[in-house]
């Protein structure tokens, strides 16, 4: 916001970040305590639970505090299109960070995974994971995560699928194919858009995920709606010819 609507939160961030139009402080919530100290502060106030509106003051009145002015990206993710948009910016061609900068690395579990293996699709700003096997037709603006199966023909545009926690087999595929849930990913001739799709979701085969401003907020077991972004959850199924816009 301009500082004009909150000229009682404006704070002195020095010249550059000023430059920038960036006056406002805000609490990242990283804190760094003595041992004694939140054992002490915990001790003396058994009935506080937020450290920034709690805990922080009292510690005022006793203890050394210093801040941490922290200048680079952050983002508040507090929100689902707040989410959303933060993980789909990585894919523009300039984001504003720079998960390729080696001075500022992002570390991540090693999984020990094979190579993404992708045929007969047209990529255009995707982030892919390792181990994917991606046989479909076009991904857009979109974060592919680890083990994520896409079949023929599908569209993913402008979503951010999660990935698996594990491989199905061959065996776990068509045994779940004849009790009539999809295989693990997303099947064939589906389009997915706008959409988040959490871990180890079963998406069926010609299939239409497609958020956008009209779609209403709802709230079903497999699926949510919130400000026009679809989020399938976490080991949904969604069945065959499914349409969700």
């Amino acid at each position: 916001p301009k500082k004009e609507l909150h000229t009682e939160w404006v704070s002195a961030t020095g010249e550059e970040m000023e430059r920038q139009g960036k006056v406002f402080l805000a609490s990242m919530g990283i804190y760094i305590f003595n041992k004694k100290a939140i054992a002490d502060l915990l001790g003396d106030n058994p009935g506080f639970t937020d450290f920034g509106k709690e805990i922080i003051p009292a510690a005022l009145e006793k203890y050394k505090i210093l801040s941490y002015q922290y200048e680079g990206y952050w983002e508040d993710i507090g929100s689902i299109p707040s989410f959303f948009e933060a993980n789909i910016g990585l894919t523009v061609d300039i984001p504003q960070i720079d998960l390729y900068d080696s001075t500022q690395t992002i570390y991540t579990r090693p999984r020990m995974l094979p190579a993404a293996k992708i045929s007969h699709s047209l990529l255009d700003h995707a982030i892919i994971a390792e181990g994917c096997v991606l046989l479909c037709k076009r991904i857009e603006h979109s974060i592919i995560g680890i083990r994520t199966r896409i079949g023929f023909g599908s569209v993913v545009i402008k979503s951010y699928v999660m990935g698996s926690d594990y491989y199905e087999t061959l065996y776990e595929s068509e045994e779940g194919r004849q009790k009539g849930v999809p295989a693990l990913g997303i099947g064939d001739n589906c389009h997915i858009e706008n959409t988040i799709v959490d871990k180890n979701a079963h998406i069926g085969n010609n299939v239409r995920i497609r958020g956008h401003a009209g779609l209403q907020d709802m709230d079903t077991p497999d699926y949510t709606v919130r400000d026009g972004i679809v989020i399938v959850k976490k080991n949904a199924i969604i069945y065959d010819n499914t349409n969700i816009e």
